[in-house]
């Protein structure tokens, strides 16, 4: 959160600069990590809360869909279909959820209820490797596939009814996805560099970023803009897009650190996962105003990928190479500091189609 002043008082410097003591609000995190049943379990691309209080995840190289309480307690559904490589997971508006194959010979979504029950929807003839999926405004699941060959955002409505309406830049990668705040849906495009829109009649419009990086995670921030991580070897960054297409960059204090999911926080701040071999890993923290903050996993966990909030007000996330779901649980708290998070100064773009 923006520091808050709570005192101000005269301190002894090494120069003759005057210092300040400040307060300001603070976020107090305990970190918990839940190892998987199955140890190979290495590939958790996804997870999202569900209607039952649970979070919901995805086991991409087990084919099986997991389901962890806010005690810990997990329990996996296997699919019907060998090597279907479950990937993106969301609840949809029927009290079930709704995930993406990948794997699937053909383009096939899937949906499970709180009770296990699955039902698989083939969507195309064609292998689409779908990845997100998202619940739109029109009460539909919109979701990308990003086979070159196919390119393209799909619908699907609860009765099983396919739309799939072409990205106009070939070969551009559509990846993660979510409902904006203004009716449409706003997807990444890792191959090409931009933010795309589609609206619920299928009009697609593209915004190119300056960074060119590939943007992967995105969400909905608190302000009412998208927000979404950016990696690559120009440049590893947050982003920020409005609903009329303006643009605005974060670059990391890390440039070696690399963004992949991204939500939004209890505390109205944006939280992303960061990919950094070897060790140590990290889950950042950054507020609407471009403030980061980098928070040190506990010695052990793995490399933090999705990440999503809970009922219960914590992160959760999952960590591939290693079997587990992990638990950032927020307390906000008063402390004294002497110094704020390093932040960098932001590219600002104007509205770019």
């Amino acid at each position: 959160m923006v520091p808050i002043l709570r005192r101000l008082r005269l301190g002894v410097c090494p120069t003759i600069v005057i210092c300040m003591v400040l307060q300001r609000s603070a976020v107090a995190q305990t970190f918990s990590q839940f190892p998987l049943p199955e140890p190979f379990a290495l590939n958790l691309p996804s997870i999202a809360a569900g209607p039952d209080g649970a979070m919901w995840f995805t086991i991409r190289d087990g084919d099986r869909i997991g389901r962890i309480t806010m005690a810990g307690v997990i329990t996996e559904f296997p699919l019907p279909t060998i090597a279907s490589q479950p990937s993106g997971i969301a609840a949809g508006p029927d009290g079930a959820l709704w995930f993406t194959e990948y794997g699937s010979p053909t383009s096939t979504i899937g949906r499970i209820t709180p009770e296990g029950a699955i039902t698989e929807f083939v969507t195309s003839a064609s292998l689409g490797l779908s990845i997100g999926i998202a619940l739109g405004g029109d009460g539909a699941l919109w979701f990308t596939q990003i086979n070159s060959e196919v390119n393209a955002i799909g619908r699907i409505t609860t009765n099983g009814f396919v739309n799939e309406f072409p990205i106009p830049t070939p070969q551009s990668s559509p990846y993660a996805i979510v409902a904006g705040p203004d009716g449409n849906l706003w997807f990444t495009e890792q191959y090409k560099g931009k933010i795309g829109r589609i609206t619920p009649s299928g009009v697609v419009t593209e915004f190119a970023l300056d960074l060119q990086s590939g943007p992967s995670g995105i969400t909905v921030g608190p302000d009412g803009a998208i927000w979404f991580t950016e990696a690559g070897t120009k440049g590893n960054a947050i982003g920020r897009i409005t609903t009329d297409g303006a643009v605005t960059e974060f670059p990391l204090p890390n440039p070696d650190r690399t963004p992949a999911g991204i939500a939004t926080g209890f505390d109205g701040s944006l939280w992303f996962t960061e990919l950094n071999p070897p060790y140590p890993h990290f889950i950042g923290r950054i507020t609407t105003a471009g403030v980061v903050t980098e928070f040190q996993l506990p010695a052990g966990y793995g490399f933090p990928y999705a990440i999503a909030s809970g009922p219960d007000g914590a992160l959760w996330f999952t960590m591939i190479q290693d079997a587990a779901i992990g638990r950032l649980a927020l307390t906000e708290e008063r402390l004294p500091i002497e110094a704020v998070s390093r932040d960098r100064q932001p590219r600002i773009l104007p509205p770019r189609p």
